[in-house]
């Protein structure tokens, strides 16, 4: 089993920056890919970011070139660095852990709402 916190969601005027963090314990050994999704109120949750044990990674193409995600693998934490932050970035923001060939574990979510 694997546990997964976020952290670091808040409220932020446009054009701001937020970190998310994520860690997670448990059987962390057993991971491989880890990822950032989001899902605003009356939408579908929609892929942020997703990133392998090895560090590539991949983004949804709205968020490229203003988010980053990144993996402490030494502190089994995940981040995603979001600058340039647009009012439709609003969401929930969950952090997922793949054990198999599918995102299997997921966090509560942290909230990151950008005014305009």
């Amino acid at each position: 089993q694997v546990q997964l916190v976020e952290s670091g969601g808040g409220l932020v005027q446009a054009g701001g920056s937020l970190r998310l963090s994520c860690t997670a314990t448990g059987s962390v050994f057993e991971i491989n890919a880890m990822g950032w999704f989001r899902q605003a109120p009356g939408k579908e949750r929609e892929l942020v970011a997703h990133i392998s044990t090895s560090g590539m990674t991949e983004y949804a193409d709205s968020m490229k070139g203003r988010f980053t995600i990144s993996r402490d693998n030494a502190k089994n934490t995940l981040y995603l660095q979001m600058n340039s932050l647009k009012p439709e970035d609003t969401a929930m923001y969950y952090c997922a852990a793949s054990t198999a060939h599918t995102y299997n574990y997921w966090g509560q979510g942290t909230q990151v709402t950008v005014s305009s």
